[in-house]
């Protein structure tokens, strides 16, 4: 389960303020709700993709003991 700011909080912070985990979670639940989104919708969304490939994605450099490669959120 996803613990963090949440969507009204992270509106009234700049993109490259968040976290990667809030990225990929917004990202996701965007995703998935894409087919339902009005044009505000789709522009955050469009938003979040700009600045996790301005991050290089979200794929985590190398696995540890800890943690895999990929961001988790839940």
């Amino acid at each position: 389960m996803y613990v963090g700011r949440d969507m009204t909080e992270l509106s009234m912070t700049s993109k490259n303020e968040w976290k990667d985990e809030e990225l990929a979670y917004f990202h996701h639940s965007l995703q998935q709700m894409a087919p339902y989104l009005n044009e505000e919708g789709t522009s955050i969304h469009r938003e979040i993709i700009k600045e996790i490939e301005a991050r290089g994605g979200l794929k985590r450099g190398e696995a540890d003991w800890t943690h895999g490669t990929e961001i988790k959120y839940d």
